[in-house]
């Protein structure tokens, strides 16, 4: 959960402060979870999401302050921006499709398509034949894809 939070926030003590609040309020609302509904991790990760949004819009309703705001002359290719509430949304929306999949599927999106490893280094590593990890692939996009979808829809 901890690594959900960093990846949407990009900053690690703001998502330890929404982790913990993920589990404050798990727990004020633990009467209302139905395991028929779908399993506990979901009903965590979809609290987790809200909490990263609520923290995201409250963030974007305060003003900054000059001193955080860098001169036009300061700002150039190098200057670094704010995520937009889009990005953030896109990139959770992303993360929980991801965490969807099961954890080999997982590993192989991960391991090729964001950290840029080739289906050799990662056999190497895993022990895993190259064309199973390909395999693993095309059907993790695929499931990806289909989990990424269906979010849209609602």
């Amino acid at each position: 959960m901890l690594g959900y939070a960093v990846n949407a926030l990009r900053d690690r003590a703001l998502a330890e402060d929404c982790v913990q609040e993920t589990f404050l309020r798990a727990w004020r609302a633990r009467a209302r979870f139905d395991p028929s509904r779908g399993s506990l991790r979901t009903w965590l990760f979809a609290i987790e999401r809200n909490v990263i949004v609520d923290l995201v819009r409250s963030q974007a309703r305060v003003p900054a302050t000059t001193s955080d705001r860098p001169d036009e002359h300061e700002r150039g290719p190098s200057a670094v921006t704010r995520d937009t509430t889009a990005d953030t949304d896109e990139r959770l929306r992303i993360i929980a499709a991801l965490a969807q999949l099961s954890p080999d599927h997982r590993e192989v999106v991960v391991a090729v398509h964001v950290s840029g490893s080739s289906y050799a280094e990662l056999s190497e590593s895993t022990g895993v034949p190259v064309r199973t990890l390909r395999t693993r692939a095309f059907y993790a996009l695929k499931a990806l894809r289909r989990n990424l979808d269906r979010k849209e829809d609602r």
